[in-house]
């Protein structure tokens, strides 16, 4: 038989090992257990939808990777009319049209799934083409609240002041306000969206050839300059609502982003953890208020590790019902390499199960199993050693997976109706009767 080389496709390669897994795994957990805290509900969509569902607004078709089958029927449904989702969004907004009736309103969601992109891969940029996604959103019927854009912040500052991995900040800003910049320094209404595109790359090209780019989207030398010297100079958010205040195009966005700022702090942001910041862009078009990104202030080199912002109506390409909505997004599986590489990932325990049962003789199977029932009962993680192997290479086992502790009894110490506790870390044993064991285990692990 010929053996096929076992080998990953490029860009569908974060493939971990069970340790860097429960990593991952511990910051879904983090995130879930947040966002369950504000009150968001779960939701999944199927991996896959119908393709002008994906390319209803927007979606670029060379980026979505269509179904097939190896051998298809000609009436397989899937493959011709299906394709995988590029994101969480779009999903999203088709959910919500179909369920329009059955959902309660203000809706509050989150999905923590993964999604499908056809990018260049670039595992140092932390870009794949399969990576999970952690989503939430609020959406309403007719008005949103702007308390919902305050609320936001305060969501996200919870999850990463959990995850502890350094310190970080939250920045917004308002697309009214970059469309009123665009408006003083005279950028024609046709131009916009290809002018924020290039302000949109600031912090991760040089400087002098995107002011060029803006002089040949129509702006005057020194007006090229000008603008970018405003959006990527670093303020504090007083200074940030100074610069703003004199000109007028800017005055709606303005004052939404002076009442959002204020209401953030009374969500129990704390002042460092958030600031306005005209250098937040986001080129995506249907954001129509509040921005946000988040960056790791130690690591500016990372960029954003969480970004979204406001939208007036989610799902117009599906429904009449107005749904103005406001939402975040965690590409998880970027912002995990990108921990990792830098060694801000707290270290955890290498197995789930902190007790290994080790199994000395197997006449005694039935009372090896007792003990770990009763120990899981209790609501500690247990494993049984069900290999025949010699004490020894259960212990080594024990190490190399990191339990905390190692259960060992035999014919001597069943016959004296105890079991011996053996602290893996002080390599400390000490004899305890079978009927203590539960006590005497979570005594240890405290």
């Amino acid at each position: 038989m010929q053996k096929v080389k076992p080998a990953l496709l490029r860009g569908f390669d974060q493939e971990y090992l069970p340790q860097d897994q429960l990593q991952f795994n511990r910051l879904i957990d983090i995130a879930r257990r947040n966002f369950e805290r504000y009150g968001f509900l779960p939701i999944e969509t199927p991996s896959a939808e119908r393709r002008e569902v994906l390319t209803s607004k927007g979606g670029v078709e060379k980026e979505i990777y269509a179904l097939t089958r190896l051998a298809e029927a000609d009436d397989d449904e899937a493959a011709t009319k299906g394709a995988l989702r590029f994101d969480l969004t779009v999903p999203l907004a088709r959910y919500v049209a179909m369920r329009e009736r059955e959902l309660a309103f203000p809706f509050r969601r989150y999905q923590i799934q993964r999604v499908w992109r056809g990018e260049t891969p670039q595992a140092r940029k932390g870009r794949f083409r399969e990576f999970y996604q952690c989503d939430i959103d609020i959406i309403n019927r007719d008005r949103l609240s702007y308390l919902a854009e305050a609320e936001i912040p305060s969501v996200i500052y919870s999850v990463f002041r959990e995850m502890a991995i350094g310190e970080f900040r939250i920045r917004i800003n308002n697309r009214k306000v970059l469309r009123g910049l665009l408006q003083e320094f005279g950028v024609a209404q046709e131009r916009s969206p290809q002018v924020l595109r290039i302000l949109d790359k600031a912090e991760k090209e040089d400087g002098a050839r995107l002011v060029e780019e803006l002089e040949r989207e129509g702006l005057a030398r020194g007006a090229a300059g000008d603008l970018f010297g405003l959006v990527v100079k670093k303020r504090s958010t007083q200074e940030t609502l100074a610069v703003l205040a004199p000109l007028k195009g800017c005055a709606q966005g303005l004052e939404e982003l002076a009442q959002i700022a204020e209401a953030i702090g009374k969500f129990g942001v704390p002042d460092a953890a958030f600031a306005i910041d005209l250098g937040v862009v986001r080129g995506l078009d249907y954001y129509t208020g509040t921005i946000y990104e988040t960056m790791l202030v130690q690591y500016p080199e990372l960029g954003s590790i969480c970004s979204g912002g406001r939208y007036d109506d989610l799902a117009s390409y599906f429904t009449d019902t107005r749904l103005p909505g406001v939402g975040i997004s965690i590409g998880l599986t970027r912002l995990f390499s990108k921990l990792k590489e830098a060694g801000l990932l707290q270290p955890l325990e290498t197995t789930p199960a902190q007790v290994l049962v080790t199994t000395m003789d197997p006449r005694y199977l039935d009372r090896y199993l007792g003990v770990a029932q009763a120990l899981r009962a209790a609501g500690v993680n247990t494993e049984v050693y069900l290999e025949q192997a010699r004490l020894g290479h259960q212990l080594t086992y024990a190490d190399r997976k990191g339990f905390r502790l190692a259960i060992i009894a035999g014919e001597n110490e069943f016959g004296r109706d105890v079991v011996q506790i053996k602290n893996l870390t002080t390599k400390t044993p000490r004899d305890v009767p079978v009927s203590d064991i539960v006590s005497a285990v979570t005594q240890e692990l405290r």
